[in-house]
Parts: structure tokens; sequence; C-alpha cells
């Protein structure tokens, strides 16, 4: 089965990070999605696996793609905005590249 990752900052100085990472992983939790924490603060080489494989478009100009960032296994799902989008659109499932509710659901 697919897992879902969640490339987060645990140190992120950011107000607006917190908040991003923790809407995603709240969600994750709220639906019973499985998922595993990434937290590229502690492991340098999870922080440049992230960033070797966020797609070029989805990079800014300038500095390094900023957490949430969101894989299925190792398919790039999106960044908080690309989450937020699919969560308002209802589509949340087909951004993190999962079948159904009903997969996603486990007896934990």
């Amino acid at each position: 089965m697919a897992i879902i990752k969640v490339y987060i900052a645990s140190s992120s100085g950011s107000l607006a990070v917190k908040k991003q990472q923790q809407a995603v992983l709240g969600f994750l939790e709220a639906n019973r999605i499985p998922f595993q924490q990434v937290d590229i603060a502690m492991l340098e080489e999870q922080r440049q696996w992230m960033y070797r494989h966020i797609p070029g478009g989805k990079r800014p100009e300038k500095g390094n793609p900023l957490p949430p960032q969101i894989f299925n296994d190792e398919r790039y799902c999106g960044d908080y905005d690309d989450f937020f989008q699919s969560k308002e659109n209802n589509s949340v499932f087909a951004f993190l590249g999962l079948t159904s509710h009903a997969s996603a659901n486990t007896d934990s």
C-alpha cells in the first residue's frame, strides 16, 4: 500500500508554515489516512531527497521550497497550496493518488 509522506520542518520559525503543516497532518489524521511524517530539520538526507524530487515548476525562484511538501511514496503530490485547493474541490484522495476513502481506512 502506498504511503503518504508529509515533509515538515519541526524547527520552522514561520507561524504560517507551522499552521499549514498542522492543517495537512490534522486532515490526514481526521480522515484516517495512513501517513509518515518526515522532519527535514532533523534529517539532512531526507531534506535533500525532498528538494531533488520536487518538480522544477514547483520550486521558488529564490530559496528552497517550504514545507509541508506531500508525496505518495516517491510521487510528488504537491505543496500546501495544492493540498488546500484539492480540499476546496473535494478531491483530496485524487490529489494524494489514493483511489478512494475506503482504501485508506484502517482498523488501527
